[in-house]
């Protein structure tokens, strides 16, 4: 008897055991090309031809933009910066700070695939990484960021409603 005891009482305080399990959000492909558009539009209205990618949380490129005019290599930058954001889940302008040669984590910059220049921003709601968002094409770094910036915002409303 007090082994059955014993054992209901080890079954009943043993320690939870993790969900098997859990839910995830994620960007619809209608919200990804809404951002999508709208950094194009703010690229265009400072008179750059630019290239917009936006990944979802795991990487993999939901929306590309390219506008009429814009390089050939915008198309592969654009989405490298929206997968490097989400990969290292930073946005990619303080990725490059942190990867410049002589600092310890300057090796990042040759794995494939990696875009440690500005231009890649995530896009975050309710404390969960959503996706990210990459322009390629402004002239420099801090152009390419507005841009996308103008795409998460205009999405911001929608993201802080879930």
């Amino acid at each position: 008897m007090k082994r059955i005891a014993s054992l209901l009482l080890v079954l009943t305080v043993s320690p939870a055991w993790p969900q098997a399990t859990f839910t995830v959000k994620a960007l619809t492909p209608e919200t990804a090309l809404k951002a999508a558009q709208a950094a194009l539009a703010r690229c265009r209205a400072n008179g750059y031809q630019a290239s917009v990618a936006v990944a979802d949380r795991m990487g993999v490129v939901q929306v590309l933009l390219r506008d009429r005019f814009a390089g050939p290599h915008t198309v592969d930058m654009a989405s490298a910066k929206a997968y490097t954001a989400v990969s290292f889940r930073t946005n990619t302008t303080e990725l490059a700070e942190a990867t410049q040669p002589g600092k310890p984590q300057s090796g990042i910059r040759n794995r494939p695939g990696v875009a440690a220049v500005g231009g890649g921003l995530m896009i975050e709601a309710g404390g969960s990484l959503l996706g990210a968002i990459g322009v390629s094409g402004a002239p420099g770094g801090r152009e390419d960021d507005a841009c996308a910036a103008a795409g998460i915002a205009a999405i911001r409303d929608e993201l802080e409603l879930n």
